[in-house]
This record gives structure tokens, sequence and C-alpha cells, in this order.
């Protein structure tokens, strides 16, 4: 049952050939088995998870279904306001984020018959690309113990890659979705800024934050984001533009349309079995009738520097300002820094990074997409390293390691385009690789349809990380607070 997508989770709901109580005990008892060995999850709602799970079944039973999600097991990053439970953010504080509201994306999977598992582990404070922590254990790699899963949504990523949850929320504010999936081996959606409600979420950067979906296939994806998009009178960032059938359009033909590979960044300096899959991936979209041409874009690097660092330090400092003058001994070192770094971007320095965004964004848009309907990169330039070499020397190393990682995703925060992971094969170490698809503003169906046409050709999702807890091989997991 834990194999199944969670649109076949759904339909199998939905024909009374599984039940969601039935369904609900197997995703605990795997978590239970696995749970330990991964460190994705924060809080486990067991107790909470069955009670649901009943009354789903027994509304299904009459006749009554609540969405197209109904009977479903989600997870959500513990950075979501989920009632009744704590949310911790990544620190060691249980119940660090506190909010009046709900978390509207969690509230609208609830409503739409989705049962919440848990919340899972992350980066603490959402700062980390990595999925270290020191408070809660660092979350391992499904494929492979010792590596990073990827952050700052770790937990998100491990949980669906290991069949711990069949879909999940996470948070991406420089490529906090994309990562995880990407090193996982799942698909992980950040959408236009705008395009999914934020209330109930605690904040890394206000103008950066993004919340997606993750889960095993772009169909699932697709499914997750038509029940969480749309305006929310609680965010009034978020956009009244009307939520069109994602998983509807997916299966439209994508023989005609273009995809643009940048000719700089994105593919200098990358490891050569990360360009060898993201080539590979182009030549199968030929093979649909996808136009692959070249397409130059400004220089991504530039635009981070000089828009995205300043506006993310000094929104993270503002957001977290308290914990920061007054409990910062609690935070772990680079996180620390990181967050500390806010207080001395100044007020002007500020407001003219925003000024550069807005600039930005208009010029990076027009030149990417003149001649093209979608751009193609890699997500990450190399299969995820062992936390040993991640996390290793001091302070300023590590930061400075945080930022190559991101490099390749940073950018369309910045610039607030919808940007899709998904797996498009792996490294000579047998580790996920990750295929980046990116539209036009909103245009998320577009995005959806071309990654969908890709996975179904290239099968990369097929393939299940081969878990030494399936044949009682120990795996070794770093104890929290060290390594």
């Amino acid at each position: 049952m834990t194999n199944a997508t969670l649109a076949e989770l759904a339909v199998h709901i939905r024909g009374r050939r599984l039940s969601p109580v039935e369904l609900v005990t197997a995703y605990l008892a795997r978590i239970e088995r696995l749970g330990p060995r991964l460190g994705a999850f924060i809080t486990l709602d067991a107790g909470g998870a069955l009670a649901a799970a009943r009354a789903l079944e027994a509304e299904g039973a009459a006749g009554r279904w609540r969405g197209p999600l109904h009977g479903v097991p989600l997870a959500f990053k513990d950075l979501c306001a989920v009632p009744g439970l704590p949310c911790s953010g990544g620190t060691r504080t249980r119940d660090y984020f506190r909010s009046e509201q709900a978390c509207t994306a969690v509230q609208r999977l609830v409503a739409a018959g989705a049962v919440t598992l848990g919340t899972l582990n992350m980066s603490e404070l959402a700062l980390g690309p990595f999925g270290d922590n020191a408070h809660h254990g660092d979350v391992q790699n499904p494929w492979r113990a010792g590596h990073v899963s990827g952050g700052s949504s770790s937990g998100s990523g491990a949980a669906v890659a290991a069949g711990l949850a069949a879909g999940a929320l996470g948070s991406d504010t420089g490529g906090s979705i994309r990562l995880p999936a990407a090193c996982c081996g799942v698909v992980g959606l950040k959408p236009t800024y705008g395009r999914v409600s934020r209330a109930g979420v605690m904040p890394l950067s206000w103008t950066m934050d993004h919340l997606g979906p993750m889960a095993r296939t772009v169909r699932d994806v697709a499914l997750m984001l038509g029940v969480i998009a749309g305006r929310d009178p609680l965010d009034a960032t978020s956009s009244p533009r009307p939520v069109p059938d994602y998983v509807a359009a997916l299966d439209g033909p994508v023989a005609g349309l273009r995809a643009a590979m940048p000719a700089s960044h994105f593919f200098d300096g990358i490891a050569p079995d990360v360009a060898a899959a993201v080539m590979g991936a182009a030549q199968v979209l030929e093979q649909l009738g996808v136009r692959v041409v070249t397409a130059r874009v400004p220089d991504p690097q530039t635009i981070t520097d000089a828009c995205n660092t300043p506006i993310v330090r000094a929104e993270c400092a503002a957001a977290h300002e308290r914990l920061l003058r007054e409990r910062s001994d609690e935070l772990q070192p680079v996180v620390r820094a990181r967050a500390e770094a806010g207080f001395d971007v100044s007020a002007v320095d500020y407001v003219k990074a925003l000024r550069r965004r807005a600039q930005a964004a208009r010029e990076f848009i027009a030149a990417a997409f003149a001649e093209a309907d979608v751009l193609l990169t890699p997500t990450i330039a190399e299969a995820a390293p062992t936390y040993a070499a991640a996390t290793a020397g001091g302070v300023a190393e590590v930061i400075a390691r945080m930022s190559g990682f991101t490099r390749l995703t940073r950018v369309f925060n910045t610039v607030g385009l919808p940007a899709l992971s998904l797996p498009c094969g792996f490294s000579s170490t047998g580790l996920p690789l990750g295929l980046q698809v990116i539209g036009r503003p909103f245009d998320e169906t577009t995005v959806l349809r071309l990654g969908h046409a890709y996975e179904q050709s290239a099968g990369w999702h097929r393939r299940r990380p081969p878990l030494a807890a399936e044949d009682g091989t120990p795996v070794p997991v770093a104890a929290p607070g060290g390594r």
C-alpha cells in the first residue's frame, strides 16, 4: 500500500478497494519501522491520524466524500501551524512558532479529505540546504544513510521517498522544496509567488517564501496543488487568479513546446553525471516533439547577490529578532551566523535590493521566455554529498558550501517563477539527480504537463530507494547534537 502513488491511493479508496483505516495503519507501521532510522518526523500524531481515518471511513461508507484526497495520509513540514500539534520550526523549542491562524494549505488539504500523520523534520529556522539538525537529528537520505537529504524541507523529501507519507508540504525560499526533491528522488514544486497562501506558516523571508507540494509523481503534485492553490484573505500576497484544473491538463500534448537551456551559469562547474542526465532528459523531450533551444539570461549569480541575499537576511532577522536577541545561544552556530547577518543590512540597502529585484525579474523573464515556453536546468550541481563533507570545517566554510549547493535554485525565488524538480537519473554512485523545469508566472499548467510527459517516458519515478531496513541491515544515524 505504501508503494502506491497518492493518486492511486485516492482512486482505490474511492472505489472502496482500500479503507482509510487500513491505509493509515500501514503507514504508521512503516513509520514505526523506518522512522527512527531516517529521522524524517518531528511529531507523529498516530492517535489523531487513526481517529481521522475512522471518521473518513464512516463518511465514505455513507457516500459522503470530502474531496479528491479522501483518506490519503499526508505530513507537513514543521513550520506549518497544524491545530493540536506543536510547531518547532526545526528549533529546540517544541512550540517555537505560534500562530493565531492554522496553515491555510493544511486546512485545505484536510478539507479535501487528507489525513494528517504529523509534522516533518527540517533545517533549523529553514536556514539550511543539507538537512542537518542538531536538535532533532540529521534527516538521512533514503537512498544512502550518511548522505544529505537536502533542505530545508528535509523530512518532507525523505518521508515521501521512503514511503512514510503519500505526499508532503514543503517551503522554499532558495530551493528548499526542490533540493530535497532532487536529493531524495521525488517530485517537488515551488509554485509562482502568490499562487499558494502562506498564512499560518513560519516565515523565513516574507517576500521570498513559497509553500508547495512534494510527492512521488508529477500527477500527485498536480493533485495537491489544485487543492492548496488560490486566493486566501488571510494572506494579502496570495493571487486572486482562477485555479486551473492542473490534473486534467497533464495529458495534453507537449509536441511543439519550446524548452530553453541557459547557455551559462546552470551548466558551469556541474558534475559530469549531472550534465549527462540533464542532456539525456532534453533528448527524451526532443523525441516527444519538444523543441530544445538555447537561451541567454541575465546572470543569476548577480541577481542572487544583489537581491536575494540582502532581502532574505534582513527579513529573516526581523522575523526571528526576539530569538536572536534573547536566546541566540540555542541556535546552531551556522544558523545563528546566517540569521544575525540580517542585522547588518541597512534599511537603504534593503529598499535598493527590493527595487533591483523588480527590475531583475522583468529582465530575466523577458530574456528567458523570448523564444521558449519553459527553461530546463539541473536542480543540483552534484549528487547528495555526505553530511561529513557538507558540514566539515568552520562556520564560514559551511556557509560558502551552502551557497554553492543552492546556486541553481535561488534565482527562481527572486524572480518568483514556478519551478518543478523531478528525477532525471542517477549519479555514478547510485544517488538521484534532479531536472528543473521553470515556467512563466502562473503557468504551472505547462510546467507540470511537460514534466509529466518526461516522467512517463523516462520512468525514473518507478525506482524506489533500496532501504537497508527492508533486509534488516542496520542503518547508522547521527544522534541529535552531534555526528
